[in-house]
């Protein structure tokens, strides 16, 4: 009944690692092309770490860890 259960659990897991990866690198990879230069680069750094602050600041409003 049980035969190959351990083989199936990895290959989801492996699935979804591939997936992952995957769009990844199709979100990102149009990103290194702006990198080159470094205007656009200050400016994909700063939108990166606005982005960071603002799903931080969001979630700890939520969560009720801070009061804001």
């Amino acid at each position: 009944m049980f035969d190959g259960f351990w083989n199936n659990v990895l290959r989801y897991v492996r699935y979804f690692v591939t997936t992952l990866l995957g769009v990844l690198l199709n979100t990102f990879a149009p990103l290194g092309s702006l990198a080159k230069r470094p205007v656009t680069l200050v400016a994909l750094l700063g939108l990166l770490a606005g982005s960071l602050v603002f799903v931080t600041l969001t979630l700890r409003a939520m969560l009720g860890l801070s009061t804001i």
